[in-house]
């Protein structure tokens, strides 16, 4: 599709989906494409779908993930263990976690982790507010839910250190990191194998 054979319209479209994750011009072509095609089926009601997310969602000021309430969902659940806390990179991870059922405590999303090459500080995540919900002392636990990478430690690292320099007796604990289940050994790349032998049980 060539700027002459397309209107503002489609390109403006075009120049939008382009600008999600994973897709570049040519994949951002083919959807609009395919929206456009099905306007009665999936266009229309996309753009009414986009209508109402963007003005009914937003951030949880308590947690940070996504909802219509405020706080959210999560954060108004009984029976959950207010005493610990899992904080996690971004909302997703908190949506996986929730799928697998494999937390039922409170969460907390950074929206990011520490990365000096890319320029994010600090003060570019929740790690201010992480502590403030601390130093109410009813949690006992922090979980790091990080991505096993260099920024994830480095992350990590920091947060602990800002618990510590408040004096905050809270324990800090991570995710086990290792062999997947059902995973072959030898599919599996060095470093997991090794995290996998660190994590043992």
């Amino acid at each position: 599709m060539s700027q002459k054979s397309a209107g503002p319209e489609i390109l403006k479209m075009i120049e939008l989906i382009a600008k999600l994750p994973g897709l570049g011009p040519r994949s951002a072509r083919r959807a609009a494409l395919h929206l456009l095609k099905r306007k009665d089926q999936l266009l229309l009601p996309l753009a009414d779908a986009l209508a109402e997310a963007g003005s009914r969602i937003e951030r949880c000021r308590t947690c940070g993930n996504f909802d219509t309430l405020q706080p959210c969902a999560v954060c108004q659940s009984d029976g959950r263990d207010n005493s610990v806390i899992c904080v996690v990179e971004d909302v997703p991870d908190l949506w996986a976690l929730e799928r697998a059922s494999a937390f039922r405590g409170r969460y907390h999303v950074l929206g990011g982790v520490l990365s000096p090459l890319d320029g994010v500080e600090p003060e570019d995540l929740t790690i201010g507010m992480l502590i403030d919900r601390l130093k109410g002392g009813e949690v006992r636990e922090v979980i790091f839910a990080l991505s096993a990478t260099l920024d994830g430690q480095i992350t990590v690292d920091y947060v602990k250190d800002q618990i510590e320099d408040q004096g905050l007796e809270v324990q800090t604990t991570r995710l086990a990191q290792g062999v997947p289940h059902g995973g072959e050994l030898d599919h599996l790349d060095e470093g997991t194998l090794a995290a996998a032998m660190r994590s043992r049980r």
